[in-house]
């Protein structure tokens, strides 16, 4: 046991020589208080007998070994090159010298037997410990390699998963951009087929034109053989009749000179027997004086009852003509020049309106041949009924504004108002004011009291307005027309009972404020839509080609008139008017009713007198090629 004591201490001692030399002062002899171990290196204080040493040797070795310090340079002679200091072991033989000679030396190999067992003791609850760590560390790092592997088949599902999502549209998009290919060929084919169809029909029409281009240069070729055919037979037929009148010649000279002989001698005796019986009254008159002054006073009082009847009927009718007549101003109108005028015509027109409206509201059109938009017709229509309204219960009447492009049938309908609403109706242009100069004063109020005299109303229309109803600070505008306006503001600045004013303008911007102001209902006219253009081309169709030709007249006129050819129509269908329709885009209804007079002339100059669908076509491109360039010319002068 001593033997084991000692080489404890032996190796407590060789521990503690690598200590610094301030852990020298906690040593105790064996003389004093033994207050360190001699196992630690450590300057904690030395547990009493009895007590457990806190510190582990082992563990305690193992941070000797890994705290060990650095090597340093030897100061210090008595150590060796590896600072190994045998200070330190003879002072651990000289405390084990002193501990052996005390008389405690069996207390402390006790103690430290049983801190040696103590420490074993601890020794194996630290390898079971450590045991138990292990196997909590293997436990934990196959948890963690099964985690590991759960997470990689977890990872690789994921991937797996993305890599079909993200194969399933690449091929959704290859099959997209497929389609999108397909169907781009599909559209290049259908254009291509378009394109081939559109040059078809180019070259169908081209060859078509060339052909009625032949045609008609073989027919012109053909009248013009005919024509110096019969130039060449009249001359001949002249050549022979001129030879057989100059063999006929003298004959026909002697019988003429006789004649002429003898009608001279007849006529020359007659004047002078004439002169004779002249003469003998002259004589007689001369010369008695009495029936000299009679001749004299009766010529002299015949001439003054010619002039002065001839003055006075210019005076009384001038007067009844101012009183009861028209004014200069009215261009058309409904009532007749004077009251008594026109009343078995207005008879008969009455009658043939009668007729008229029955067929047409036979045929679903109750508004005459005024093709207009269903908006706008169905507003007149109302307007009309209001203005009937109003006359009938003595109430003012409303003034109107119609403004449009020009031809699209603003004077048509201000007529078809007027005939609708019971009124009488005038017309006049605003241009014949200016022209009257001073006398346009006087002449705006005839106007308004001749149209106060209808008892039935009367519907003032005014058209080309914006001529004298311009704005009055116009510097162009003469002080007669500003008077004119004037006069006009006058008459209408209250509202009227007896007449309705209706102004018709291209350009209502110019109207003068107090014009405007004076204004009650004002109606836009467009041009005519494609279907309204379809209307007035087959109204215009059967107005000049299939009923054209003269009016019904006597048998004694027939025997001196040469019977003229009906238009012949073949294959004009609806389908064709449509296209014709869908071409005058832009037309208005004048220019509508021109074209169709211009189909109606080709017709008349044809030879057989037929309309057929290529003529139709020809005239129309004709007419639309001319309408784009006026179009052109009035955008180059606008610009200009």
């Amino acid at each position: 046991m001593a033997k084991s004591f000692a080489l404890g201490l032996i190796s407590a001692l060789a521990a503690s020589s690598s200590t610094s030399l301030s852990s020298q002062s906690n040593l105790a002899y064996a003389d004093g208080s033994f207050k360190l171990s001699p196992f630690s290196s450590s300057s904690s204080p030395t547990p009493p007998p009895g007590q457990s040493h806190p510190s582990n040797p082992p563990e305690s070795e193992a941070n000797t070994e890994s705290s060990s310090p650095p090597r340093i340079r030897n100061d210090n002679p008595r150590t060796t090159s590896a600072g190994f200091d045998p200070e330190a072991l003879e002072r651990g033989a000289k405390a084990l010298k002193e501990i052996t000679d005390s008389s405690h030396a069996k207390k402390v190999f006790e103690f430290i037997k049983k801190k040696e067992e103590t420490r074993q003791t601890e020794m194996e609850s630290k390898v079971a410990e450590f045991k138990a760590l292990q196997a909590q560390a293997e436990t934990e790092r196959q948890r963690v390699i099964y985690d590991e592997q759960r997470k990689l088949a977890q990872h690789q599902a994921q991937t797996k998963s993305q890599m079909a999502r993200y194969e399933d549209e690449l091929a959704r998009k290859r099959m997209q951009a497929e389609n999108e290919h397909q169907r781009a060929r599909n559209q290049e084919l259908v254009k291509l087929q378009e394109e081939s169809s559109i040059r078809q029909e180019q070259a169908r029409r081209a060859t078509e034109e060339q052909i009625q281009a032949q045609r008609r240069q073989t027919e012109r070729e053909k009248a013009e053989i005919e024509r110096e055919t019969i130039r060449v037979r009249a001359m001949a037929e002249a050549e022979g009749r001129a030879h057989e009148a100059k063999l006929a010649e003298e004959v026909n000279r002697r019988i003429l000179v006789d004649r002429a002989n003898a009608e001279r001698e007849k006529w020359v005796a007659a004047i002078n027997t004439t002169f004779e019986h002249i003469g003998g009254g002259l004589r007689a008159i001369l010369t008695d004086q009495n029936k000299l002054v009679v001749f004299v006073g009766g010529v002299t009082a015949l001439a003054a009852g010619v002039y002065t009847t001839r003055e006075g009927a210019k005076v009384i009718w001038s007067y009844v003509d101012r009183i009861l007549g028209q004014p200069s101003l009215i261009r058309e109108s409904s009532r007749g020049k004077y009251p008594w005028s026109g009343l078995f015509s207005r008879a008969m027109s009455t009658v043939s309106r009668g007729g008229e409206k029955g067929s047409s509201l036979k045929n679903g059109n109750g508004f005459g041949d005024v093709i207009l938009h269903s908006s706008l017709q169905k507003r007149i229509e109302q307007l009309a009924g209001a203005t009937a309204n109003t006359k009938s219960h003595q109430a003012p009447f409303r003034n109107m504004l119609f403004y449009g492009p020009p031809g699209t049938g603003k004077t048509m309908a201000a007529r078809e108002l007027a005939r609708k609403s019971g009124l009488d109706y005038a017309l006049m242009t605003g241009g014949d004011v200016a022209p009257l100069g001073p006398q346009a004063v006087t002449k705006i109020h005839q106007l308004f009291d001749w149209a106060k005299k209808s008892r039935k109303g009367l519907l003032l229309f005014i058209d080309e307005a914006d001529a004298f109803l311009c704005e009055r600070n116009k510097t162009y505008m003469s002080e007669a027309q500003r008077s004119a306006l004037n006069a006009l503001l006058f008459r209408t600045g209250d509202q009227s009972k007896d007449i309705v004013l209706a102004l018709a303008t291209n350009r209502p911007g110019d109207l003068d404020s107090a014009v405007a102001d004076r204004i009650d209902e004002a109606l836009e006219f467009p041009l005519p839509g494609e279907q309204e253009r379809f209307k007035l081309l087959k109204l215009y169709l059967d107005k000049y080609i299939a009923h054209a030709g003269p009016k019904k007249s006597s048998w004694i006129q027939n025997l001196f008139k040469r019977e003229q050819q009906k238009i012949e129509i073949k294959g004009l269908t609806d389908d064709i008017l449509r296209e014709a329709a869908a071409k005058t885009e832009g037309f208005s209804g004048r220019e509508i009713a021109k074209l169709m007079a211009s189909v109606q002339a080709a017709v008349y100059g044809s030879e057989n007198c037929v309309l057929d669908p290529s003529l139709f076509r020809e005239v129309v491109d004709y007419k639309v090629a001319e309408h784009q360039q006026r179009s052109k010319l009035a955008a180059d002068k606008g610009s200009a």
